[in-house]
Order: C-alpha cells, then sequence, then structure tokens
C-alpha cells in the first residue's frame, strides 16, 4: 500500500517537472537607440534618383583674330619712300591708291578732331573751278604755249623736300567731308619753241610752278600724325623770249 501511494507521488511529482520544463518564459528586453517604422507607412519600394545638371560643355575660341574681309590693311612704307601708286605714274603726285589708308586716318581724324580742323581752316578747298577763265575758243586769241588744265585731288603726292607724304583727301569725319583740291596746268610742249612767234625771236615753252600747302598723314607718329607740308606743282605754261636777231 505504502509503495502505491509513492509511486504515485513520484509520477505527480515527476509530469509537474516537465510541465514546469516546458512553460514558455517571457521577459521585456528594451533596446534604446533603434527606431521601428510604424506599420501604417508602407515601405518604399523604389529609390529616386538624385537630382544633377549635367556640366557645361566649352567649346575653346580660337586663338587668333582673323582680319575683316571688307577692309585690306594698308601697307605702310619707310618714311618718305616711293608708293605703289608713283608705278603708273610720272607726275609727282597719285590721284589712285590702292594703298590709301582712308581707315587710319578716319580714326586718326576723329581722336584729334579739334586739332584737326584747326589745321585744315589753313588749307581748305575754295571754290577754284573759275579762277582763270580760257576762251572757249581759238578764234579771238589763243596762249602763246598749249597747256592742260586740271583740279585734281591728290592722294599721294611729293612735298619740296621730296618725300612721298599721305594727302588727307575725301576723309569723312564727324559729319564734315575733309577734301583739299588744287589746280594745275601742265606744258603740252615744254621746252620746245612757242607756236605763233617768228623764227627771229628765241623762244620755249617753260612750266612754271606754284606752292601748295596740305595737310598730310604721318603713320609713324604715334603722338599727333597730321602735318601742314608744301608741295610744288605746276601752275602755268609761259613763253620765254631771248634776244631778237636779225638773219641775213
Amino acid at each position: 500500500m505504502e509503495t502505491r501511494i509513492l509511486t504515485s507521488l513520484a509520477i505527480v511529482v515527476l509530469a509537474l517537472g516537465r510541465a514546469q520544463t516546458h512553460q514558455p518564459v517571457y521577459e521585456y528586453q528594451p533596446v534604446y537607440g533603434a527606431y521601428h517604422q510604424p506599420s501604417y507607412y508602407p515601405e518604399l519600394s523604389y529609390h529616386p534618383e538624385p537630382a544633377y545638371y549635367p556640366e557645361p560643355v566649352y567649346h575653346p575660341q580660337p586663338s587668333y583674330h582673323p582680319q575683316p574681309s571688307y577692309h585690306p590693311q594698308p601697307k605702310y612704307h619707310e618714311p618718305g619712300a616711293v608708293p605703289a601708286c608713283a608705278g603708273n605714274t610720272t607726275k609727282p603726285w597719285c590721284l589712285e591708291d590702292q594703298e590709301y589708308p582712308m581707315y587710319e586716318i578716319r580714326q586718326a581724324a576723329e581722336y584729334h578732331y579739334e586739332k584737326v580742323l584747326s589745321l585744315y581752316a589753313d588749307v581748305a578747298d575754295l571754290n577754284t573751278e573759275f579762277s582763270v577763265e580760257r576762251p572757249d575758243t581759238l578764234e579771238e586769241e589763243t596762249y602763246l604755249c598749249p597747256s592742260e588744265t586740271a583740279y585734281v585731288r591728290p592722294l599721294r603726292a611729293k612735298n619740296t623736300e621730296g618725300k612721298w607724304r599721305v594727302v588727307v583727301n575725301n576723309i569723312d569725319v564727324h559729319y564734315d567731308t575733309l577734301t583739299q583740291t588744287a589746280r594745275i596746268e601742265e606744258c603740252l610742249a615744254s621746252e620746245k619753241a612757242c607756236p605763233l612767234v617768228p623764227e627771229c625771236y628765241d623762244s620755249k615753252c617753260l612750266q612754271k610752278s606754284i606752292y601748295h600747302r596740305f595737310l598730310v598723314y604721318d603713320p609713324y607718329d604715334q603722338y599727333f600724325p597730321f602735318a601742314v607740308e608744301t608741295f610744288k606743282l605746276p601752275a602755268a605754261c609761259a613763253c620765254l623770249l631771248g634776244a631778237y636777231t636779225i638773219d641775213h
């Protein structure tokens, strides 16, 4: 009887031990510093690309500066040297010049406008169209020596010192046009006997000249490239008579 009771108590104790062994134990361990996203915010399923701006593409500029095609660069010669336009004429002036520095003269005249006007006032051209009247026909009178008269505006000319200079002509500056006109008269038969003069007289046609003052441009003067210089131009054709001789 006692043995059965002991056996039953052992079974009960063993069952309680097993029950206590399989009973789960719950413990609360707080984690500090951790953030748990609430369940009501859905997790993002994509990753947006960051916004950026592309680097600009630079095109390198050429290291040279081409000259404009509409304005050729003038060719400067040595001071007083014979220009290229003088090769087409035997006269000491040029009425046409492919190398005439018109653009440079205009720029310098605009920069020194007041000084240029003061010089130009002394040499400003006058209306010399009818300064010398000649007969329209040869019925009444004629000149002893034939000549040719013209009114010219030289672009280059040789001064009294024998040096070629650039003459300021046809230059537009501040709504003004700078021009310089000269009347010339050239003998057509220089050093020849005068027509209509008896042979008993020793005669010959002689070229007369006069001095003109022109406003010139000097590209080598960096301070004030303008000056007034003197030029010798033909002005008349005269007949020179010698001694009277009687031949028998």
